[in-house]
């Protein structure tokens, strides 16, 4: 049981250890309260957890996949069984909505885990047709390609679902027979702390989960530069992510990671605005903004620009902002004092550079918490840090266009590749441009997600893809083996 008195404490070889740097607090973003101790890992401690990762490959790897399987199976029951509990505990440390905990929190990490127990017996062989020998010995060559576990994977997770993230990772790693380190957000690690203990109890072996976990990048930085690790995969800022993929280019780690968002909402003038704006604003501020996939730039055919910038600024204005644990909440606090002042700079860049702010732009009069009201800035300078950079909070510019080609250089106009939207009645001409915005996911029409889908970004929103199957490839290296016909 995590309480404010006793620590957490991390897993290195299968036992629960102390950090080297004592513990620190983990606060709860609408209280401002202490909701418990996080262990604070060394770089020492992220070494020891990676050699006894290393350690523990071997077997972990020869495990029969149906064994692996029922590990993660009974880590969902146990999970499930503890689920009130667990709801407690990651709502008061994320400060998500009652809504968002109990869909994409805890219940979205059990589904996942089980997910990955069914793929876990997946056949890894790949039959090739054979070959004539290309240097002319004669005769055919028979060949299949095999998936073998890629090793020792760093999991270096964010702050916003950090449950669902770390699963994410671990299902698909653990049931294709790598082992893992997890690293989580500091923020919020007493969810994920309380999921390896539930892998653990599950029957997890000594070494093939390990978790560190601290409140700087020390522990991070171990791991990536760690010579028993193989593969880094990371979700969090570009800014981080770059830095991981140059440290980890020295040794050719193998990268999978998952980083920010600039995503454009584009709408054309046949569009169902109701649906546009409805869709919009429920992204826009889901989980207070603090997801990679929000369409933060409205880009609205300049026909139904101002109806539609009308709509977005009524329900902007109207969604219930405060405690995260009452029923009607839809927007909770940001996660940090920081992350606030950070997103509220935004504000402040947008107004300064010629927007106007037509929703929020002001803290709710709420005496505790890190909150910030969703808000709607129109008229930004194309060149404005609102427009061009993440935010990562309730926040939205809005930029008129005048016909297709010029929405798709708009909608393209960003360093960044993740998610866009497109809304148009003309499903011809939306699928048309979907095809064109240079994003790894595009909605048409839609805000929901198919999570069996290959998720990741183009430009500097990432390198790789998981969900579905995919994630399984992207746990494993493949290894053709060839023998005479």
């Amino acid at each position: 049981m995590i309480t404010t008195e006793t620590p957490a404490r991390l897993w290195i070889g299968g036992e629960r250890v102390d950090g080297e740097g004592g513990a620190y607090p983990v606060v709860n973003p609408a209280t401002e309260e202490v909701v418990g101790l996080a262990p604070s890992a060394s770089a020492a401690d992220a070494d020891r957890a990676a050699r006894a990762a290393a350690d523990a490959f071997p077997a972990w790897s020869r495990t029969a996949p149906d064994k692996r399987a029922e590990i993660l199976d009974r880590a969902a029951d146990l999970l499930e069984a503890r689920y009130a509990e667990l709801f407690a505990l990651v709502q008061a440390e994320t400060g998500a909505t009652t809504a968002m905990t109990r869909t994409a929190q805890v219940p979205a990490a059990v589904a996942r885990l089980r997910r990955y127990a069914r793929s876990a017996a997946a056949s890894p062989e790949v039959p090739l047709p054979p070959a004539a020998d290309p240097v002319g010995r004669g005769g055919l060559v028979n060949a299949m390609a095999v998936r073998q576990p890629v090793g020792v994977v760093a999991c270096v997770t964010s702050y916003n679902v950090p449950l669902t993230n770390v699963v994410g990772k671990i299902g698909p790693a653990l049931a294709v027979g790598a082992t893992v380190v997890v690293k989580p957000a500091p923020q919020d690690p007493l969810g994920v702390i309380a999921l390896v203990g539930a892998l653990h109890e599950a029957g997890m072996p000594p070494g093939a989960v390990n978790l560190v976990v601290a409140p700087g990048p020390e522990p991070s930085e171990a791991l990536v530069a760690s010579p028993h690790v193989d593969m880094v995969s990371f979700t969090g800022s570009t800014a981080v992510g770059t830095a991981i993929a140059e440290a980890a280019g020295r040794d050719c780690k193998r990268l999978l990671l998952e980083l920010g968002g600039k995503g454009a909402s584009l709408v054309f003038d046949d569009a169902d605005l109701d649906a546009a704006a409805r869709g919009t604003a429920s992204t826009y501020t889901f989980h207070s903004g603090q997801i990679c996939t929000a369409p933060t730039r409205l880009i609205v055919q300049r026909g139904v620009y101002e109806r539609m910038v009308e709509r977005l600024a009524a329900i902007a204005g109207a969604l219930p902002v405060g405690d995260p644990a009452a029923p009607d909440t839809v927007v909770g606090p940001l996660i940090s004092g920081a992350h606030r002042e950070r997103v509220e700079s935004y504000v402040r860049a947008g107004a300064a550079d010629g927007g106007t702010v037509l929703a929020g732009g002001a803290r709710p009069p709420l005496d505790r918490g890190f909150y910030v009201a969703p808000t709607l800035i129109a008229g930004c300078a194309p060149g404005s840090r609102a427009v061009r950079e993440e935010i990562f909070g309730p926040v939205v510019v809005a930029i008129p266009f005048d016909d297709e080609e010029e929405g798709i250089a708009l909608a393209g106009d960003t360093e960044f590749g993740l998610y866009d939207y497109v809304w148009s009645r003309d499903t011809v001409r939306a699928m048309r441009v979907a095809r064109r915005l240079r994003a790894g996911n595009v909605g048409i029409n839609t805000v929901a997600r198919n999570p069996e889908t290959p998720f990741g970004g183009f430009k500097k929103s990432g390198v790789g893809r998981d969900g579905g199957d995919f994630a399984l490839h992207a746990y494993t290296e493949l290894q053709s083996l060839v023998w005479p016909g």
